[in-house]
């Protein structure tokens, strides 16, 4: 047995019930197998049985009170997985589905992501199986502000710098901050994400789906392709979604979906992104609203499942909704369908089995790690701002943005090259991740 494959082996049966950590240590580790052809030194440190688990986790309990005075416990968590190029950098989630199996994860793929954006952050993760859709600000506020009470003890601007995520948006973040701000009296870049009033960066609120296009638009055009006149189809109606989308319109390509946990909406003129975003970010009501104002646009509900999604046929796909959403079905769906591009703006959102399907079928396949990678980005330029007390422009955070992303694929494409696997974005974005990591852990001796 490889040494990669016996890592695997041992981490899950140390790690029973953990799936969504098994699925994406299973897929990491199988890709980096030709690393280890070429350092056997990293075995010898036992360096991968070192990699594959945390620095450090913190759980703890949530106590809250609604507005009927009735009292709430909630779980917290935050996975600081990985510190060897910078502080633990990665984003906090509300959601009932929060465990320590789907942290785990994230924050497994946090270091690969933080990684390739070539600046000093190292990756964690956390959240909370709190869920604050039907709640009033004060419920989210007061739930918020007993969250920070214990987590302001873990982190710090050169310790842990967390940000949003799902659940997570512009006022989680500034209760936080508010508190963190309270408890400590510091006023410093501790979160990212922030309000531009009180240290926040221009575009960090598009960063993620700007960031998803410039991939996407630089690995279609070294293959020859572009977005201009394509018809593409988005998953999801957050942050993610919606700047995917608008960043989709300025570079000539045509939206025609989005979706919801209760369903999706097709637009055969393409998506109205300012009902979006009135529907979505101003009101946080259901994608189902939109039909009622567009004659144009059919609804379907899908019961919590976006597969049908993926039936619609198109050009490009950019699954944006959450992990696991497009499986082997849907992925031969697309093919089948014409699809020859399918980018991951959320993290994970493509079945292992999906994502093989794809590659194997000549689909240009860019994997969330390189291609979500714009908002840990800016959160990163975010921080570089609040240590040098400036605000920079939206153009300049922009355009930094759209050259780490091209920079990205250069590397993905460049070791899956060298690595013998050419072509395998997925493969390459790990590699490239990986020895950034490595190497940093092997100069810093065994801890």
């Amino acid at each position: 047995m490889s040494y990669a494959k016996q890592v695997i082996a041992d981490t899950i049966k140390k790690t029973p019930g953990e799936a969504e950590f098994h699925q994406t240590l299973t897929e990491v580790l199988t890709s980096l197998e030709p690393v280890f052809d070429k350092h056997p030194d990293f075995e010898k440190a036992a360096l991968l049985e070192r990699y594959v688990i945390p620095e450090r986790v913190i759980q703890f309990r949530v106590p809250w009170v609604d507005d009927a005075g009735k009292v709430r416990v909630n779980t917290g968590y935050r996975v600081q997985f990985n510190s060897a190029i910078g502080p633990y950098k990665g984003g906090l989630r509300f959601h009932p589905s929060v465990n320590l199996s789907i942290l785990k994860f994230l924050g497994f793929e946090q270091i690969l992501k933080n990684a390739l954006t070539t600046l000093p952050i190292g990756g964690g993760k956390g959240g909370a199986d709190f869920d604050p859709k039907g709640k009033s600000d004060m419920e989210v506020m007061r739930f918020c502000q007993s969250f920070m009470t214990e987590l302001y003890r873990h982190i710090g601007p050169d310790m842990d710098v967390p940000a949003g995520d799902i659940g997570v948006g512009g006022r989680e973040i500034a209760y936080m901050y508010g508190q963190y701000k309270r408890i400590t009296g510091r006023y410093e870049g501790v979160l990212t994400g922030k309000g531009l009033t009180f240290g926040g960066s221009l575009a960090r609120t598009e960063a993620t789906g700007y960031g998803l296009l410039y991939l996407l638009d630089e690995m279609l055009k070294k293959a020859g392709k572009g977005i201009d006149g394509k018809t593409i189809v988005i998953s999801g109606s957050g942050n993610v979604a919606v700047f995917a989308a608008q960043k989709a319109y300025q570079l000539g390509g045509r939206p025609v979906t989005m979706s919801d946990s209760n369903g999706f909406i097709y637009d055969k003129d393409g998506i109205d992104l300012d009902l979006i975003k009135d529907i979505k970010l101003n009101r946080r009501a259901r994608i189902s609203e939109y039909v009622n104002a567009k004659k144009s646009a059919f609804y379907t509900g899908t019961a919590g499942s976006h597969s049908g999604i993926w039936a619609t046929k198109c050009d490009i796909a950019l699954p944006c909704a959450t992990q696991n959403e497009l499986f082997e079905d849907d992925a031969k769906l697309l093919i089948n369908n014409g699809c020859f591009a399918v980018a991951e703006g959320a993290n994970m959102p493509c079945t292992n089995e999906a994502a093989e399907a794809l590659q194997q079928n000549g689909v240009l396949f860019a994997p969330a790690k390189a291609a979500n990678a714009g908002g840990v980005a800016v959160s990163a330029l975010e921080m570089s701002q609040n240590s040098q007390r400036m605000s920079w422009t939206f153009e300049e955070v922009d355009n930094q943005l759209r050259s780490i992303m091209v920079n990205i694929y250069a590397q993905m494409a460049g070791a899956a090259e060298e690595y013998g696997v050419k072509g395998n974005f997925m493969a390459g974005a790990n590699i490239a991740g990986f020895l950034k990591v490595a190497n940093a852990m092997m100069s810093q001796g065994i801890v």
